[in-house]
């Protein structure tokens, strides 16, 4: 019997918030698995910035998708069947899965995972998420005991993890989110020393309250006003890391660069872009450190889960309405 899939697939290229017009999601079959391959059902798809950034045909800080491609996706599934050394059915893995309900091809891109974790937190603290908030503000941040440091998207799935690894580090760790709630959510739940309400304050007139001396450290995830209003309050030797920039993802044609930007000249202070994939070679690493502080409690975690691959192009935009809380992910 001929197996089946439903994958989604890039129909057009969005100008703006992208929509259901922008995909088609279709059945097809499966090819029988060649030699070193595995097939893979797919149980979980993390939703993230990077899908937007691919639907561009210039690309962001990744290979943009063609027309007619399904979209690389992170998943975490299950193996129902393996041409593959090292997999049998029955296995659990997170990869380059894709977003669709099953995965076939090879082997080698698949890693296993650790089932005494809920299948989700692997594309969240423990995967790729986890580590790009990790190594950012590890070895690009830096932070060092008593400094201050500011978190954009805080309540959001990379910036709750590195603010929660800043505070580790022995750091003050001011937060911007959107709304009381997540505000209360940053503070409350993830230890944060306070958080700034974008929506309802004016973030610079904030920040100088709360950080009258400046800031040591910014750990950027959105870009826009917020990267200005840091800019103005560096301090002498501040870095800042670049880890995205969400607020202008669906109109990148009209990216402006920050105003303020002589600041880093003024207060001899460093900005750098990164990618996790630059930390391939240290994953374990990372994975290691993020699994530790979670079992001991030092961390928390939270994903918010929707349901329903047909409902992929509706899920990826409330990335951009802000609604949930920690790492968006799909359950197919």
């Amino acid at each position: 019997m001929t197996r089946v899939r439903t994958a989604v697939r890039l129909k057009a290229r969005p100008t703006g918030l992208p929509g259901p017009e922008h995909w088609d999601v279709q059945e097809e079959p499966i090819a029988p698995l060649a030699p070193g391959e595995v097939l893979v059902a797919n149980r979980y798809i993390s939703v993230s910035p990077s899908l937007r950034a691919q639907m561009d045909a210039g690309g962001a800080y990744l290979p943009p998708a063609a027309i007619g491609d399904v979209v690389r996706a992170r998943g975490v599934g299950v193996v129902l069947e393996s041409r593959a050394e090292g997999f049998r059915e029955g296995d659990t893995v997170e990869g380059p899965l894709g977003s669709q309900s099953h995965y076939s091809g090879p082997g080698e891109v698949l890693s296993p995972v650790d089932p005494a974790f809920p299948l989700p937190r692997h594309l969240g603290v423990l995967g790729m998420t986890g580590l790009t908030a990790y190594f950012g503000m590890l070895d690009i941040a830096a932070p060092k005991p008593g400094e201050t440091v500011l978190v954009s998207a805080a309540a959001g799935a990379v910036g709750s993890v590195a603010g929660q690894i800043a505070r580790l580090r022995g750091a003050r760790v001011i937060g911007v989110a959107g709304g009381p709630d997540k505000c209360a959510h940053v503070v409350e739940a993830l230890g944060f020393d306070a958080c700034i309400d974008y929506r309802s304050e004016d973030v610079r007139d904030r920040l100088a309250e709360l950080a009258p001396e400046g800031i040591d450290v910014y750990f950027d995830n959105v870009g826009g006003p917020t990267l200005e209003a840091a800019l103005l309050s560096l301090r002498h030797r501040a870095r800042i890391a670049v880890c995205g920039f969400v607020a202008d993802y669906n109109d990148i044609g009209n990216l402006r660069g920050a105003r303020n930007y002589l600041r880093l000249l003024e207060t001899r202070s460093r900005m750098e872009g990164f990618s996790v994939y630059d930390f391939a070679g240290r994953y374990p690493e990372g994975r290691a450190a993020l699994a530790g502080w979670l079992s001991r409690g030092e961390i928390a975690a939270y994903e918010h889960v929707e349901e329903g691959l047909e409902r992929f192009p509706e899920v990826l935009r409330l990335l951009f309405g802000g609604a949930q809380v920690g790492k968006l992910v799909l359950k197919v």
